[in-house]
């Protein structure tokens, strides 16, 4: 295209312009209309604080927590149960085991919005009336402690170990009292304690 001198130059389009907005024209109107006028579905809320309520040795407790919260958080520091060791934090040494629903749990590892409305025991939940369980006065007879740190949950899986029947030899007592380590070695001493608190609740 041509101009006369002092003349601005006109706009011009080529036809690679026109090719190019007629393709991205034909793309939008290809769209179906709900991809461009509808709302996005709603997301739910993945953190915020839940309310979960507890049976904790025998008495309901309603807390707010976040959904990251473990189960031994919520009790040593909501609810103020410290009886309950934190370890390794990983759930391999057992020192955080409580009862839920009379199972053994170790409660690094449990969120505490999944137990919504369960019963959990814990070591300050056993003795009863001024009266130490069973358990707990077999590990103070038995010397079946040192350092006493691995000790509530040592005694909480020792009571499960009863009532779940597995005491009837010490080889059987160490297989399944095998999740919960001590650091300080009193494995015989524990595991006599359970015999004897074994043949007491019998």
């Amino acid at each position: 295209m041509t101009t006369s001198p002092g003349e601005a130059p006109a706009f011009e389009i080529s036809r690679r312009t026109v090719l190019k907005a007629g393709a991205v024209g034909t793309a939008v109107a290809a769209l179906p209309v709900t991809a461009c006028s509808a709302a996005p579905a709603p997301v739910p809320p993945t953190s915020g604080p839940r309310e979960v309520a507890l049976r904790i040795n025998g008495e309901v407790r309603t807390i707010d927590v976040e959904p990251r919260v473990t189960l031994l958080d919520a009790l040593r520091e909501r609810i103020g149960l410290t009886g309950t060791k934190k370890g390794c934090d990983r759930g391999e040494c057992g020192s955080c085991t409580v009862l839920v629903d009379g199972r053994r749990v170790t409660s690094c590892l449990a969120l505490a919005v999944m137990q919504d409305g369960r019963d959990v025991t814990t070591v300050e939940g056993l003795a009863a009336d001024g009266e130490l369980h069973p358990v707990q006065a077999a590990f103070v007879r038995q010397d079946a402690l040192q350092c006493g740190f691995c000790t509530p949950g040592q005694v909480m899986s020792a009571v499960a170990v009863i009532e779940e029947g597995h005491t009837s030899s010490d080889d059987e007592i160490r297989e399944w009292m095998s999740g919960n380590l001590c650091r300080c070695s009193c494995y015989p001493n524990i595991v006599a304690a359970v015999r004897e608190a074994a043949q007491e609740v019998r």
